[in-house]
């Protein structure tokens, strides 16, 4: 496990990051508080911080404040706080203050990996938690939720002249294919698109129901209504085994080209409304958009 020491002394904290060494984890010291605080924001393999409440310029206190506010729920992080004082107003306030354990210092090395595994443990169940979450398990893909989280980093991440495009993807007459085969052949039909979107190697998710969403990065509209081409066709050529026949199935595909100063929403918004171009103007086509005006891409 990668971590994060926290200490002003010099002494101590050679001696536990040697002890955090001798377990088998991967140290990060430091003296300062602000510092360590930029470092594992910078850096999200790290997935414990320890640290003592004696520490400047931000105090501890802070310190475990800070490191819970941004973490969140989407970035699981072990927070140990560690001092020489122990008494029960300062442990619960320790507490509400973010950490999720106390260890008096100097700590002993029995306790030390004791508590570190114990947060490992509660580490991996928080990551499957999110995992869980984050997955549209009908598909595999990324749920909306999932899809949404990773599209507005992808947006931050964005440098200024980057190019970036959404497609919105949608089964062509889903409720015919539900009503006339049954809804276990209506999830076949999801899945198998969902398994043609998977080949792109993109940023892919459920949105819900039958309707899906692409992000790529590095593309414009030209290179991105290729690849949007192309799944619309590899999707109509799948047949899928259905209670009266082979059930043929055709996707209608809209796509915008990110605009500063677009948000994700604003961006599948209008990759929305030339998805409903699409469908508007006989299904199984790709339409892109720019502004309010709609060019056939396929």
């Amino acid at each position: 496990m990668r971590v994060v020491l926290v200490e002003p002394g010099q002494v101590l904290r050679k001696a536990v990051a040697s002890l955090l060494e001798e377990g088998g984890h991967q140290v990060r010291a430091f003296g300062n508080s602000l510092d360590a605080l930029a470092c594992v924001k910078e850096d999200e393999s790290v997935a414990c911080v320890i640290t003592s409440l004696e520490v400047q310029p931000i105090c501890g206190l802070e310190l475990c404040w800070s490191l819970r506010a941004f973490a969140g729920v989407a970035r699981p992080l072990a927070v140990i706080a560690m001092s020489s004082g122990r008494e029960g107003r300062n442990l619960g306030e320790v507490l509400d203050s973010g950490a999720d354990d106390f260890i008096s210092k100097p700590p002993g090395g029995v306790e030390l990996h004791a508590r570190l595994r114990v947060a490992e443990r509660v580490l991996a169940l928080q990551r499957q938690l999110i995992r869980d979450a984050d997955t549209d398990h009908l598909t595999q893909l990324l749920s909306r939720r999932g899809f949404m989280t990773r599209a507005r980093a992808c947006v931050e991440a964005l440098p200024p002249q980057g190019l970036l495009t959404a497609l919105m993807v949608d089964i062509d007459s889903f409720k015919a294919i539900n009503d006339r085969h049954g809804h276990e052949t209506g999830d076949k039909v999801i899945r198998k698109v969902a398994d043609v979107l998977k080949e792109t190697g993109a940023l892919a998710g459920r949105l819900g129901g039958e309707e899906f969403a692409v992000l790529m990065p590095g593309h414009g509209l030209g290179s991105a209504g290729v690849v949007a081409d192309r799944l619309q066709k590899r999707c109509a050529r799948l047949r899928i085994p259905g209670r009266r026949g082979p059930v043929p199935v055709t996707c209608s595909i809209g796509v915008s080209a990110w605009s500063a100063p677009d948000t994700v929403e604003s961006l599948l918004k209008r990759a929305d409304g030339a998805l409903y171009a699409a469908k508007a103007g006989g299904r199984n086509q790709v339409m892109s958009v720019a502004g309010e005006i709609l060019d056939r891409v396929s």
